[in-house]
C-alpha cells in the first residue's frame, strides 16, 4: 500500500490546505462552510480531480461526518438483532438462510429473538452477507 507522501505532491497539497484551512468542525457555521467547500469541489470534479484534491475532499468529508455524528446522533437506533430480522424480511429470506453465515440453527434463532448478542465476527459475516455496513450489527 502506498503511503500518503508517495501518492500526492506535498507542496501542492500544502497549498490547498493553506487555502482551505481545514480543522475540526465545532459549530453549525463551520459545518456549513465545509459542506459548501465539498459541494464546490464536487461541482468542479466533472474534470478529473488531482490526487491532492481527492485527499482534501476525503479529509473534509471525514471532518463533516465526525461533526454530524456528534451533533446529530441517531435516535432510537435499531437493535442489531432487529436489523438482522428486518433485512431478512426485506430481502424475502428466511432464518434458515443465515445458518451457513452464523453457523447453526440454534444460534440464528437466539440472535433473531435477542437472546444472544451478535459477536464482532458474526457482525462482519452478516454485513458481508447483506452487503451493508457492519455498524448495523454492533
Amino acid at each position: 500500500m502506498e503511503s500518503l507522501t508517495e501518492s500526492i505532491d506535498l507542496k501542492r497539497y500544502g497549498r490547498l490546505l493553506a487555502k482551505v484551512v481545514p480543522r475540526t468542525i465545532t459549530t453549525k457555521e463551520e459545518h456549513e462552510r465545509a459542506l459548501a467547500l465539498v459541494e464546490s469541489m464536487l461541482e468542479k470534479s466533472e474534470r478529473k480531480m488531482t490526487p491532492e484534491q481527492d485527499t482534501l475532499l476525503d479529509l473534509l468529508t471525514n471532518l463533516i461526518r465526525d461533526y454530524e455524528a456528534s451533533a446529530y446522533p441517531p435516535r432510537n437506533r435499531t437493535k442489531p438483532h432487529e436489523m438482522a430480522a428486518f433485512l431478512l424480511e426485506q430481502r424475502g429470506l428466511k432464518a434458515a438462510d443465515l445458518w451457513p453465515v452464523i453457523g447453526s440453527k440454534g444460534r440464528v434463532s437466539e440472535i433473531l429473538t435477542g437472546k444472544r448478542s451478535i459477536s464482532k465476527e458474526q457482525a462482519k459475516k452478516l454485513a458481508d452477507f447483506f452487503r451493508v455496513g457492519v455498524e448495523l450489527f454492533i
